[in-house]
């Protein structure tokens, strides 16, 4: 059915098709008729940072950025969601347009800027929805907050949404918001990682429960600084790392019709770059800290490379608006 309606969808704007395609699911869901899509097939249930998934196929953060859409999302036989990223007040983000299609290489560049209601809204919506999965909430700083201070913005998020979250995601890594992946530099990462490490062990005793916490990395570091960003994940014991956001590099779209917007790349061409990242990130982490692989995955064959390279789960965005819901079954069967 998707491959009929997506002509339709990409004939219009690729902001106001995403807005509408979240609306029409929630729609769906409101009249009862989620059931009308296809379950995923069984998948050996994942127990990874102390959780149990029961499929290892999940939703990334950034189609839904304030939660607003969980229990329609949650229809489509994902085995965990993550949303966001959220930052502590409301705001725009970038200027429109900021989301372009690349058909011609199945690639997405956006620049959003993490636009986004605020913590507090998405935090009301988490407790409208009925899902009782396994919800990431992915972090982040708002554009206006110095570098310098960016941590006081992860934690303002990382209290509250605390006792909501399955795990929480600190997103470092968006080529979209001015300076934000200096944080990824080893000793702004050192008190980062510090900092919300001494916070979390103190939400624990509040709440009563340990909450993982996740890194997103980008695909576009050194091999040296993978390294480095590796021995400080072990160093602070963090729950897993999630690899990788969006890419600034243009590899597999050059000459074609919006290649040289600015913005983070993704889709197909982050493929190769996303998997190379995961393969050196378990070779210097090894079994210690779990990794979720995200970029590039539009097949089945996909989502197994990226478990063949050291990934114990996947995430799926960009696929998703290419191939629809049927990507998510695909990806189940493949993974088994």
């Amino acid at each position: 059915m998707y491959n009929l309606i997506r002509p339709l969808l990409f004939r219009l704007d690729a902001e106001r098709a995403h807005h509408f395609t979240l609306q029409s699911l929630a729609i769906v869901h409101r009249l009862g008729l989620s059931g009308l899509i296809p379950d995923a097939p069984s998948c050996r249930p994942r127990q990874v940072m102390g959780l149990t998934f029961p499929n290892p196929v999940g939703l990334a953060a950034g189609l839904d950025k304030n939660g607003a859409y969980i229990d329609a999302l949650a229809a489509l036989g994902f085995g965990f969601i993550e949303v966001g990223t959220v930052t502590p007040r409301p705001q725009p983000g970038n200027p429109q347009p900021r989301l372009f299609r690349i058909p011609e290489a199945q690639a997405i560049i956006n620049r959003f800027g993490f636009n986004n209601d605020g913590v507090d809204a998405l935090i009301d919506n988490v407790r409208r929805c009925n899902y009782r999965g396994i919800l990431g909430i992915n972090i982040g700083k708002n554009f206006d907050t110095p570098i310098e201070r960016a941590t006081d913005d992860y934690l303002i998020c990382l209290r509250k949404v605390y006792q909501y979250a399955g795990y929480v995601t600190v997103n470092i890594s968006s080529p979209n918001t001015k300076n934000l992946r200096q944080l990824q530099d080893s000793d702004a990462l050192e008190g980062l990682l510090s900092a919300l490490k001494q916070a979390r062990a103190q939400l624990a005793d509040i709440h009563g429960k340990y909450v993982p916490i996740a890194l997103k990395i980008a695909p576009d570091l050194e091999a040296g600084q993978i390294g480095e960003i590796a021995e400080l994940l072990l160093k602070h014991n963090l729950d897993a790392v999630i690899a990788t956001n969006t890419t600034l590099a243009r590899e597999g779209v050059e000459g074609l019709p919006h290649a040289d917007e600015a913005g983070g790349l993704s889709g197909a061409p982050v493929r190769i770059k996303s998997t190379a990242v995961i393969k050196q990130l378990a070779l210097s982490l090894g079994n210690e800290i779990p990794i979720i692989g995200v970029g590039g995955i539009l097949h089945g064959a996909d989502a197994t490379e990226k478990i063949q390279a050291g990934a114990a789960l996947v995430q799926v965005y960009s696929g998703l608006i290419y191939r629809g819901p049927e990507l998510v079954r695909e990806v189940c069967a493949a993974l088994g």
